[in-house]
């Protein structure tokens, strides 16, 4: 048998400490990854309130809490399969199917204790505890046998071929129950026609009390709490059968959707099983001892092929159910803990229109569905989410009408984002459950202006921004941010407030570059967000100054500097610096009533932002010329400010 019944005490203990328990709220049903590959076989300790699963993929068994934490890993068993705990749960054993052998471990200390060989090439595959000795299965299809360790002996002894005169197809799976003494339980499993049978072991010596086809192929079994019935896994599609150990006559069959695979029976007698579930409608059944009720069907895994071996235990009070499906890689799997197992899933949904009209009445709908049909009447908690209402406003209790449909309709007194939450509490047959849709309700569009766009300043104008904004319901605050051009100066908050009397917020910026101002009114329950942008543009300060020159003077109303011809002119441009910015120079000539081009160039900027730059001299007098420095913008090597003209520098070379 897989999980093992305690002994009454024990029971007893563990029963008053559940119902203890009990006071407080079920907790929500767990999962975890745990390294095993694939879990040949799973029994549950009570004792120690631990899991072994066997990983013949891996050769170990690994032990977990009842919430799947690793506790340890016991290595070194090729190819291992069965588990078997003692009655009193001190000793685990394990069919060690790659050594020719079975080895004991002591559940406290988690150390090997003893090993029996059964004999080369005997490979043991199934384990069971029944009257003082362990029961093997064995071999290989028609080599298959059955065996025994007589744990009594002073000298443990292992005798086979006590199969009582049947020719297994394959090793039988075996059970067996301290409740129903004498009785083992063998399961000829590898092929159609093997039969069920019940061997009387009360002399030491197994003999057949009865036997039966039952149609082979048998995936799991396991026997009720008083050891006298069985509900076998298989064969085929769909079969999930009791029977009686006396007569093997059916008692009672479980209805699932597709092909059971491992089954597990709770203390109280209650039956749970897992099945294929290829099309993933529902994968672990829990049936009451009431065969008019529907089963509580969970799915645990979406895993086409999720089951491998036996994977199910109740836990030993009976008020959890573990269940190990396929993980997500191949060196996992998944440990699902149900904490509420006989209890029916229920499935809620609420579904809201996409949208509305704020202050207009919309409708909600629903189903609340249950393998346990719940009545009209059933009451829904709902409550309504929005601006006004953050941590959520109840709008009372809802009832669910014919056919598990309900509906109700609000009248939303805030726009935006507005959330309908509908809750079932739950019962003492129904799992509890919560739904929500999200209705996007319509805000009026508020007036939010800001002055300034396109407009172009002297370098370090101060200048002041103003956001305008309208009528809104609560909110009157508005934020203003600055965006320089350029990528050395990010996006910055530059003031937030309440707008005055007259809607205003202002700040004032200094404009050394180009900038992006924007306002944003982040809307409130009636008003919806909104914001502008108004792209503000500052000029360079740039500025030249001439050297050399030995005096200035006035020709017509314009004023000149006077070099010697054979002095050379020094233009120093000081200009608003930017990394990599370069000055465009200008140089003209006068000839004949009219100013010609010299020549122009760029000149790149020191980290002073000055540039200094040799013109030249003309060797002869009376030449008149210009001179100027600009930032252009792009072409001046960046375009974070507007582009700029200096004042042209008007010299003359003479004698």
């Amino acid at each position: 048998m897989r999980m093992r019944i305690l002994p009454a005490a024990t029971v007893l203990a563990v029963l008053f400490s559940s119902a203890v328990l009990t006071a407080a709220p079920a907790s929500a049903d767990t999962t975890r990854t745990i390294p095993v590959t694939s879990a040949d076989d799973t029994v549950v300790d009570g004792i120690h309130q631990r899991l072994y699963f066997s990983d013949r993929s891996q050769n170990k068994i690994v032990v977990t809490d009842y919430t799947g934490k690793a506790v340890t890993t016991l290595t070194g068993l090729p190819q291992v399969r069965d588990l078997e705990l003692s009655p009193d749960s001190s000793t685990l054993y394990a069919a060690v199917y790659g050594a020719d052998k079975i080895v004991a471990f002591d559940t406290a200390t988690l150390t090997q204790t003893a090993e029996y060989p059964t004999g080369d090439k005997t490979i043991p595959s199934r384990l069971v505890h029944a009257d003082g000795k362990l029961w093997f299965g064995y071999g290989d299809q028609w080599g298959s046998g059955l065996g025994s360790v007589d744990l009594t002996a002073e000298t443990p002894t292992v005798t086979l071929d006590l199969a009582a005169g049947h020719d297994f197809a394959s090793p039988p799976r075996l059970y067996a129950d301290p409740d129903n003494p004498g009785t083992l339980l063998a399961l000829d499993a590898g092929i159609s026609s093997g039969p069920i049978l019940v061997y009387d072991i009360s002399s030491g010596t197994p003999v057949i009390r009865v036997s039966a086809d039952k149609g082979g192929f048998y995936n799991d079994a396991a026997l009720t709490p008083d050891g006298q019935n069985v509900v076998v896994a298989g064969p085929g599609n769909r079969a999930l059968t009791e029977y009686r150990l006396s007569d093997l006559e059916q008692v009672r069959t479980f209805p699932v959707a597709s092909e059971p695979e491992t089954v597990s029976i709770a203390p109280d007698g209650t039956v749970a099983a897992t099945v294929l579930d290829t099309d993933d409608l529902g994968d672990t059944y829990v049936f009451s001892s009431d065969p008019g009720r529907p089963a509580s069907v969970r799915n645990l895994s979406h895993s086409w092929m999720p089951w491998f071996g036996h994977s199910m235990n109740w836990s030993a009070d009976g008020g959890k159910l573990f269940v190990v499906s396929e993980g997500g890689d191949n060196d996992s799997s998944t440990f699902n803990v149900v904490d509420e197992p006989r209890k029916y899933v229920v499935t809620l949904k609420a579904d809201a229109p996409a949208t509305a009209t704020r202050g207009k009445s919309l409708t909600v709908k629903g189903s609340l569905t249950s393998g346990l049909v719940l009545p009209a009447g059933t009451p829904l908690a709902v409550t309504r989410t929005d601006m006004e209402s953050p941590n959520g406003k109840s709008l009372g209790t809802k009832y669910l009408g014919a056919g598990g449909t309900f509906s109700f309709t609000d009248t939303p007194p805030a726009g935006a984002k507005v959330t309908y939450k509908v809750t079932y509490a739950g019962d003492a047959t129904h799992t509890p459950a919560t739904a929500s849709d999200t209705v996007d309700v319509s805000r009026a569009t508020p007036t939010l202006t800001l002055n300034n766009n396109g407009k172009l300043y002297d370098y370090g104008k101060d200048v002041a921004f103003t956001a305008h904004l309208g009528a809104t319901h609560k909110n009157r605050t508005v934020e203003i941010w600055a965006d320089p051009f350029g990528t050395d100066k990010p996006k910055k908050l530059v003031k937030t407030g309440t707008v005055n009397s007259s809607g205003n917020l202002s700040v004032t910026l200094d404009m050394t570059r180009d900038a992006t101002v924007t306002a944003v009114f982040k809307g409130d329950a009636r008003y919806a967000p909104k914001s502008v942008k108004s792209t503000a543009y500052a000029r360079v300060k740039v500025s030249t100054a001439l050297s050399k020159y030995y005096r200035t003077g006035k020709i017509g109303s314009t004023t000149y500097y006077y070099f010697h011809k054979n002095t050379d002119v020094i233009s120093t441009t000081t200009m608003s610096y930017y990394k990599g910015r370069k000055q465009r120079l200008e140089l003209e000539v006068y000839y004949q009533g009219k100013w010609y081009d010299g020549a122009t160039e760029y000149f790149k900027l020191g980290t002073n932002g000055k540039s200094v730059v040799n013109l030249g001299h003309s060797g002869k007098s009376g030449v008149r010329a210009r001179v100027r420095s600009s930032y252009i913008n792009g072409t001046s090597g960046d375009s974070v400010n507007s582009t700029t003209y200096g004042a042209w520098k008007y010299f003359v070379f003479t004698s």
